[in-house]
């Protein structure tokens, strides 16, 4: 449960509270009742009342210069909940609304310096881990590799309809993966390549199985956080990490192994293409889209295209992968 606190104006207050009447919010109260300014009002909500609550909300107050609507959590509240004999109609399947998945998501679309840094140290550990063939130095830099971030909020600003979001994580994504390209061109020009370590190997083919693993991990990445369970998200990373094929693929193409390096670089595109194409659909089937109908059209209109450009970019690939037996494994 969380506690929605609306600050507004006193003529609000009514409206307020038959918004939570309306919506069997399981408590209201008004925080600050004196003088003639703004009043602060809670309101308690179960996750499946909190969307509801918060469009009817930004439907009353969008004409209000000085209101402000606050999601706070809570750890418990007592007495406990009872459940209710009349279920409540649930719009969406997640239990997180999308106003909290922007605030959580979008923050990974932000290109600056950590996120660089972060790439920087993570294609560094990876590198080596290949080379070394150690497979828990590679799963330490699958953790700490940013690069998931950026696929997860492209596929958030497409069901929102969000082009600004969506332009900025592409940016991200593509700074962020050309950054671990070069520097791991510029270690395989000056590293010995070990030509027998089964972790940069097995990075270098792609089957059918690799596909449906990327579109496993992407769908369960964003179910983990519509669901409010963001720890699932470093399983995810393992996974189908992004950076161990980009690093694979710029070590080949620095030690002049162009064949292998091939072979990388469409297990990347193929997991690139995999996880954006089910994150999207993902948030289809939790039930994430934008408020106004205005934006749900046009949100519905920019989801049909980019899957079905996802859909046939993956088709190509693994057309091209089943026509090349040198990348199947």
């Amino acid at each position: 449960m969380k506690i929605i606190e609306v600050i507004a104006d006193e003529s609000y207050i009514d409206s307020i509270k038959n918004i939570a009447d309306k919506n069997d919010a399981s408590d209201f109260w008004i925080v600050s009742s004196e003088g003639k300014e703004r009043k602060v009002v809670r309101i308690l909500v179960k996750p499946e009342q909190r969307q509801t609550i918060l469009d009817a909300l930004q439907g009353l107050l969008s004409t209000s210069l000085s209101a402000r609507v606050v999601v706070i959590p809570i750890e418990a509240t007592l007495p406990r909940e009872e459940e209710p004999a009349k279920k409540t109609k649930i719009i969406s399947a997640a239990e997180t609304t999308r106003e909290e998945l922007y605030n959580s998501i979008g923050k990974n679309a932000h290109l600056n310096r950590t996120y660089l840094l972060l790439i920087f140290l993570s294609t560094v550990v990876v590198a080596i881990g290949l080379l070394k063939d150690n497979v828990a130095v590679v799963i330490g830099a699958m953790v700490i590799a940013p690069l998931l971030g950026p696929n997860l909020a492209m596929a958030l600003g497409t069901a929102l309809g969000d082009t600004d979001l969506m332009w900025k994580a592409f940016k991200t994504g593509l700074a962020g993966m050309s950054l671990a390209l070069v520097l791991s061109i510029l270690i395989g020009i000056f590293w010995p390549l070990n030509v027998e370590s089964r972790e940069l190997l097995a990075r270098t083919y792609v089957g059918l199985d690799s596909a449906v693993l990327a579109m496993a991990s992407g769908a369960a990445a964003v179910i983990s956080l519509t669901s409010g369970i963001p720890s699932i998200l470093v399983g995810v990373m393992v996974a189908v990490a992004l950076l161990p094929p980009a690093a694979t693929m710029g070590l080949m193409l620095g030690a002049g192994q162009t064949e292998l390096a091939y072979g990388a670089a469409f297990l990347l595109a193929v997991n690139i293409v995999a996880i954006n194409l089910s994150a999207k659909l993902a948030f289809l089937v939790q039930g994430i889209k934008p408020r106004t109908w205005l934006e749900k059209k046009k949100a519905k209109q920019s989801m049909l295209s980019y899957i079905i450009i996802w859909v046939l970019t993956l088709a190509a690939l693994l057309f091209v992968i089943y026509f090349h037996p040198d990348f199947i494994k």
